[in-house]
């Protein structure tokens, strides 16, 4: 398995202090991290998108572009790309730039986004959310696969024999497709045989099964090989502790004041917006939320990967307010003592 690190570069107070960082500093922390990120042997380093509510990380390029200047291998990921919201055209430019500048080390991941709001903010009808994300997707891909694109569709301009500049470094970058509660995204990437990134980070594991399933299915039915049917799987967090009691003892009250402050009573009852496991013990025996110690997260890992096949794994460390010493330390502590074990008991052949 290959492991990558996520931020959604938070901004929120801490749950607990109340205390609340510079922007410039919360900044710094994420470039440090995905710097040790590459230092530990960790595969990928992502940032998110959001455009509301407590986050700084409504322009991952430029974030991606300083970590590309800080870096030399890791690869650098978007979790996720909005691109029902954005112009394919800037987007074709700005991540061909990005991985001219990382020579070749930009994924993409795409998706509609999980916050509510996003639509409204760049004037889009969010009834339409599906129809934006399958047409700017395919504009997308033919912008980096095919020059002098001739196109007309619903929601830009059409384009007269254009191409997009620059070109990516080495062949159109790996898009992978975000996909957290509808059947849509699984569907749009079997149809073009890309992977699949599931959010795996707030619904039962069941919930995430359906969606892998489908892409499965469908993939092959599409008339591609199984055996490129590449799944990654994010978290609902990394706390780690030297035995499950500690976990408990030293994250509880942290853990369960993040849930609370996280809550939003107006979208109770919308799957991908609310964790269920309210309570650590509970994020502990049935959520994805990766808590307690090495050897728990070590067997909650590999229970999902029989049941998802997983390539990639993603974590989180700056999702609970952990500072940031602490976040480095545990992901020293997941790369020393959990990352090898998983690697040896779940190969995978991605980026190999």
């Amino acid at each position: 398995m290959k492991f990558s690190v996520l931020s959604l570069i938070g901004h929120a107070l801490h749950p607990l202090t109340g205390e609340l960082p510079t922007a410039a500093d919360r900044f710094e922390e994420v470039i440090e991290t995905g710097a040790a990120a590459e230092r530990l042997g960790f595969d990928a380093y992502s940032i998110g998108e959001r455009h509301a509510g407590p986050f700084l990380s409504s322009s991952p390029s430029v974030v991606l572009g300083a970590m590309a200047a800080r870096t030399r291998t890791i690869r650098l990921l978007t979790g996720v790309t909005v691109v029902a919201i954005l112009d394919p055209v800037r987007v074709a430019e700005d991540f061909a730039t990005l991985d001219q500048l990382s020579r070749g080390r930009i994924e993409l991941v795409v998706g509609k986004g999980a916050e509510a709001g996003h639509f409204d903010l760049f004037g889009l009808d969010e009834d339409r959310q599906w129809d934006l994300q399958k047409e700017k997707y395919e504009l997308l891909r033919r912008l980096w696969t095919e020059e002098g694109v001739d196109w007309e569709g619903e929601f830009r301009p059409p384009l007269k024999n254009v191409t997009t500049v620059p070109r990516p470094y080495a062949g159109p970058p790996r898009v992978w497709h975000g996909s957290a509660t509808s059947l849509h995204s699984p569907e749009l990437a079997a149809k073009h045989g890309d992977p699949l990134f599931t959010a795996n980070a707030v619904q039962p594991r069941e919930a995430y099964a359906r969606l892998i399933g489908h892409y499965r299915e469908r993939f092959e039915a599409y008339g591609h090989d199984p055996a490129d049917a590449h799944v990654a799987a994010g978290s609902g967090g990394l706390l780690i502790a030297g035995t499950p009691r500690a976990a408990v003892a030293r994250y509880k009250e942290l853990y369960e004041a993040r849930v609370r402050q996280s809550f939003k009573p107006h979208l109770a009852g919308r799957a991908g917006y609310n964790t269920p496991f309210r309570t650590i013990e509970d994020a502990i025996e049935n959520g994805p939320q990766l808590i307690g110690s090495p050897q728990q997260i070590i067997d909650k890992i590999l229970g999902y990967h029989a049941v998802y096949r997983h390539d990639l794994q993603s974590i989180t460390v700056d999702g609970f307010g952990l500072e940031h010493a602490e976040q480095l330390e545990t992901l020293q502590r997941f790369a020393e003592e959990i990352a090898p074990v998983v690697r040896r008991e779940a190969p995978s052949s991605l980026w190999e």
